[in-house]
Protein backbone atom coordinates (compact mmCIF):
# COMPACT_ATOMS: atom_id res chain seq x y z
CA UNK A 1 0.00 0.00 0.00
CA UNK A 2 2.65 2.19 0.55
CA UNK A 3 4.27 1.83 -2.86
CA UNK A 4 1.14 2.44 -4.02
CA UNK A 5 0.87 5.89 -2.17
CA UNK A 6 4.98 6.67 -3.46
CA UNK A 7 3.70 5.80 -6.96
CA UNK A 8 0.33 8.30 -6.75
CA UNK A 9 2.65 10.93 -5.29
CA UNK A 10 5.30 10.39 -7.92
CA UNK A 11 2.47 11.00 -10.38
CA UNK A 12 1.10 13.63 -8.87
CA UNK A 13 4.25 15.54 -8.65
CA UNK A 14 4.89 14.60 -12.32
CA UNK A 15 1.67 16.05 -13.87
CA UNK A 16 1.89 19.07 -11.40
CA UNK A 17 4.98 19.89 -13.03
CA UNK A 18 3.59 20.65 -16.26
CA UNK A 19 1.26 22.92 -14.81
CA UNK A 20 3.84 24.83 -12.51
CA UNK A 21 6.08 25.44 -16.05
CA UNK A 22 2.89 26.17 -17.92
CA UNK A 23 1.41 28.98 -15.37
CA UNK A 24 4.63 29.22 -13.34
CA UNK A 25 2.87 28.07 -10.17
CA UNK A 26 5.03 27.47 -6.56
CA UNK A 27 7.26 24.81 -6.18
CA UNK A 28 5.76 20.97 -5.23
CA UNK A 29 7.05 20.92 -1.92
CA UNK A 30 6.12 24.59 -1.41
CA UNK A 31 2.72 24.40 -1.83
CA UNK A 32 2.62 20.91 -0.21
CA UNK A 33 3.84 22.48 3.00
CA UNK A 34 1.39 25.09 3.10
CA UNK A 35 -2.01 22.87 1.71
CA UNK A 36 -1.10 19.57 1.89
CA UNK A 37 -1.63 19.01 -1.63
CA UNK A 38 -0.27 15.22 -1.58
CA UNK A 39 -3.37 13.56 -1.25
CA UNK A 40 -5.06 14.69 -4.13
CA UNK A 41 -6.10 11.55 -6.42
CA UNK A 42 -4.19 12.68 -9.42
CA UNK A 43 -7.16 10.64 -11.51
CA UNK A 44 -8.99 13.59 -13.19
CA UNK A 45 -8.83 15.92 -16.06
CA UNK A 46 -8.89 18.89 -13.34
CA UNK A 47 -6.21 18.92 -11.31
CA UNK A 48 -5.59 22.51 -11.19
CA UNK A 49 -9.26 22.59 -9.81
CA UNK A 50 -8.57 19.96 -7.40
CA UNK A 51 -5.46 21.64 -6.27
CA UNK A 52 -7.53 24.95 -5.82
CA UNK A 53 -10.78 23.20 -4.08
CA UNK A 54 -7.74 21.46 -0.92
CA UNK A 55 -6.67 25.22 -0.78
CA UNK A 56 -10.14 26.59 -0.37
CA UNK A 57 -10.93 23.98 1.91
CA UNK A 58 -8.14 25.25 4.13
CA UNK A 59 -8.71 28.81 3.64
CA UNK A 60 -12.83 27.93 4.52
CA UNK A 61 -11.20 26.18 8.04
CA UNK A 62 -9.18 29.27 8.68
CA UNK A 63 -11.84 31.73 8.06
CA UNK A 64 -14.65 29.79 10.03
CA UNK A 65 -11.63 29.45 13.29
CA UNK A 66 -11.32 33.35 13.15
CA UNK A 67 -15.28 33.56 12.94
CA UNK A 68 -15.69 31.76 15.93
CA UNK A 69 -13.44 34.46 17.80
CA UNK A 70 -14.65 37.30 16.58
CA UNK A 71 -18.19 36.50 16.67
CA UNK A 72 -18.30 33.75 19.67
CA UNK A 73 -21.87 33.53 20.59
CA UNK A 74 -21.84 30.04 19.23
CA UNK A 75 -17.96 28.69 20.11
CA UNK A 76 -17.26 26.37 22.56
CA UNK A 77 -16.68 27.42 26.32
CA UNK A 78 -13.11 27.10 25.70
CA UNK A 79 -13.07 29.74 23.68
CA UNK A 80 -13.95 32.20 25.69
CA UNK A 81 -11.17 32.15 27.99
CA UNK A 82 -8.79 32.72 25.18
CA UNK A 83 -10.42 35.48 23.69
CA UNK A 84 -10.29 36.82 26.56
CA UNK A 85 -6.71 37.61 25.99
CA UNK A 86 -6.83 39.36 23.15
CA UNK A 87 -6.28 43.02 22.80
CA UNK A 88 -7.91 45.32 20.79
CA UNK A 89 -4.49 45.35 17.98
CA UNK A 90 -5.19 41.49 17.75
CA UNK A 91 -8.83 41.77 17.17
CA UNK A 92 -8.03 44.24 14.18
CA UNK A 93 -5.31 42.10 12.89
CA UNK A 94 -7.83 38.82 12.99
CA UNK A 95 -10.40 41.34 11.74
CA UNK A 96 -8.19 41.87 8.99
CA UNK A 97 -7.23 38.26 7.77
CA UNK A 98 -10.92 37.04 8.29
CA UNK A 99 -11.55 40.28 5.59
CA UNK A 100 -9.02 38.95 3.09
CA UNK A 101 -10.03 35.52 3.60
CA UNK A 102 -13.67 36.71 3.00
CA UNK A 103 -12.78 37.76 -0.32
CA UNK A 104 -10.76 35.18 -1.24
CA UNK A 105 -14.17 33.23 -0.80
CA UNK A 106 -15.87 35.45 -2.82
CA UNK A 107 -13.56 35.01 -5.76
CA UNK A 108 -13.67 31.11 -5.46
CA UNK A 109 -17.14 31.11 -5.78
CA UNK A 110 -16.46 33.15 -9.58
CA UNK A 111 -14.04 30.41 -10.16
CA UNK A 112 -16.44 27.67 -9.40
CA UNK A 113 -18.94 29.03 -11.05
CA UNK A 114 -16.80 29.93 -14.44
CA UNK A 115 -14.08 27.01 -14.91
CA UNK A 116 -10.78 28.14 -16.76
CA UNK A 117 -7.40 26.52 -16.21
CA UNK A 118 -5.98 29.58 -16.31
CA UNK A 119 -8.19 31.34 -13.62
CA UNK A 120 -7.42 28.07 -11.36
CA UNK A 121 -3.40 28.53 -11.56
CA UNK A 122 -3.70 32.45 -11.46
CA UNK A 123 -6.19 31.76 -7.99
CA UNK A 124 -3.01 29.15 -6.82
CA UNK A 125 -0.89 31.70 -7.56
CA UNK A 126 -1.59 34.71 -6.04
CA UNK A 127 -3.19 33.09 -2.57
CA UNK A 128 -0.14 31.07 -2.17
CA UNK A 129 2.06 34.03 -1.88
CA UNK A 130 -1.14 35.86 -0.04
CA UNK A 131 -1.60 33.45 2.29
CA UNK A 132 2.64 32.43 2.79
CA UNK A 133 3.36 36.34 3.16
CA UNK A 134 0.56 38.14 4.70
CA UNK A 135 -2.02 35.77 5.99
CA UNK A 136 0.29 33.28 7.43
CA UNK A 137 2.13 34.86 10.00
CA UNK A 138 -0.43 37.05 11.00
CA UNK A 139 -2.53 34.25 12.31
CA UNK A 140 0.83 32.70 13.60
CA UNK A 141 1.32 35.67 15.81
CA UNK A 142 -1.84 35.49 16.83
CA UNK A 143 -2.34 31.82 17.60
CA UNK A 144 0.69 31.77 19.31
CA UNK A 145 -1.02 34.85 21.67
CA UNK A 146 -4.01 32.24 22.27
CA UNK A 147 -1.81 29.54 22.97
CA UNK A 148 0.29 31.70 25.67
CA UNK A 149 -3.21 32.80 26.79
CA UNK A 150 -4.50 28.97 27.51
CA UNK A 151 -0.86 28.50 29.07
CA UNK A 152 -1.59 31.45 31.90
CA UNK A 153 -5.16 30.38 32.05
CA UNK A 154 -4.64 26.74 33.19
CA UNK A 155 -1.07 27.69 35.22
CA UNK A 156 -4.00 30.19 36.89
CA UNK A 157 -6.40 27.58 37.82
CA UNK A 158 -4.18 25.03 38.45
CA UNK A 159 -2.82 27.05 42.02
CA UNK A 160 -6.12 28.34 42.55
CA UNK A 161 -7.54 27.40 46.13
CA UNK A 162 -10.97 26.38 46.56
CA UNK A 163 -11.71 25.44 49.82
Amino acid sequence: MAEENTCDLKALKKEYEIFKKKYDLPEFKEINELFDIEDIDIDTDFLLRRIRRVVSERIEGYLKFIDMILNPANAPMFFFQLIKKLDNKDKEEFTEVYEKLGSIEIELIQIELDYSEKNEADFINKYYKSFKDEIKPKLLSIIKKLDNAKESSRRFSDSSYFG
